[in-house]
């Protein structure tokens, strides 16, 4: 969940944390970053980034991000960096190809960050449909161009695909009843906003239930925001392709905020750290060692009193490794 600082009213999470990760990285050309390149996969409204470009001012950013309003705001906020700073409208899992690309100088990352999740200032912005605390437009598109809308899910999906979404990606134990009960309430008048959405829910989800665990439309939205941007399948494609294009000595920082993220955040790099020597052997072939090793011991959380300063920092788990061998 994420972000802001400054004149953009943006807190980045775990700012220090990440500094203090992917600095070394960054330095090793040069105390001042000269020669480096950081991937900030998902910019938002580039607070992590500012600090990077503000203290290594040798840096060249690379910043990726779906949103165009993302990068406006962004581009803004970074333009006295100057040439130093590249901004891409991609999705994270266009790293590979963005940085296969000559227009950006750069065939490999020495550091590449990702903050995973919506971000702050998307939740902010009522209009774009991804908070339940206020009335809006059922969109949750990260892409404004994209087609695919929470409207249209909700409205066109079948009871068993709409159970399977609020089940998988919403982690949401009344599943089958609310998808029962968006059926029968569509086919007298389709949703439209977020507020009936909300509505629903409330009638859907038993009193009890509703007393406990957070806000009872938490789950249904964030099933519906990762089907709508296929967040999961897009974050399988870019961790392999960001760990690819790392150089060696280069380190990676992911921050995941909801469980489903941090699984596939987890497996990944279990295998990226894993030794390659087959299975049953007793000794490690040479050649055949991790690719990888992590930096932290598990997933890092938020210490207290940051929770206090920025509560959207409260579920972040974040996890960090670094590629094997000498720089390039």
């Amino acid at each position: 969940m994420a972000r802001r600082s400054g004149d953009h009213g943006h807190v980045p999470v775990l700012l220090d944390r990440c500094v203090e990760l992917l600095t070394p990285a960054l330095t090793r050309r040069g105390s001042d970053g000269e020669g480096a390149v950081l991937v900030d996969a998902t910019l938002g409204a580039g607070g992590h980034a500012e600090r990077f470009l503000t203290e290594l001012p040798g840096l060249r950013l690379i910043g990726l991000d779906r949103d165009p309003n993302a990068l406006w705001i962004a581009g803004e906020r970074l333009s006295r960096f100057g040439d130093r700073v590249m901004l891409v409208r991609t999705r994270y899992d266009g790293i590979g190809r963005v940085l296969g690309d000559d227009r950006y100088r750069a065939s490999h990352a020495d550091g590449i960050l990702f903050d995973l999740g919506v971000s702050s200032m998307q939740l902010d912005r009522t209009e774009r449909g991804f908070s339940y605390a206020a009335d809006a437009p059922l969109d949750m598109r990260m892409d404004p161009d994209a087609e695919l809308t929470a409207a249209e899910v909700v409205n066109t999906y079948d009871q068993k695909s709409l159970t399977r979404l609020l089940r998988e990606f919403g982690e949401e134990r009344f599943a089958s009843r609310i998808a029962a009960q968006l059926i029968r309430r569509r086919a007298r008048q389709p949703f439209r906003t977020t507020g009936e959405l909300v509505e629903l829910l409330y009638q859907a989800i038993p009193a009890p239930a509703r007393r406990t665990g957070g806000h009872p439309a938490k789950r249904t939205f964030q099933a519906l925001r990762i089907a709508v941007n296929g967040e999961l399948d897009s974050l399988r494609e870019a961790l392999p392709a960001a760990l690819n294009a790392l150089a060696p000595g280069g380190r990676i920082v992911v921050m995941a905020y909801q469980s489903l993220e941090d699984r596939i955040v987890k497996a990944a790099f279990a295998s990226a750290t894993a030794s390659r020597t087959p299975p049953g052997l007793p000794v490690e072939l040479p050649g055949h060692e991790p690719e990888f090793v992590a930096l932290t011991r598990g997933a890092e959380r938020a210490a207290p009193e940051e929770i206090e300063r920025n509560p959207r920092s409260a579920p972040v788990r974040l996890r960090a490794l670094e590629k094997v061998g000498a720089p390039r």
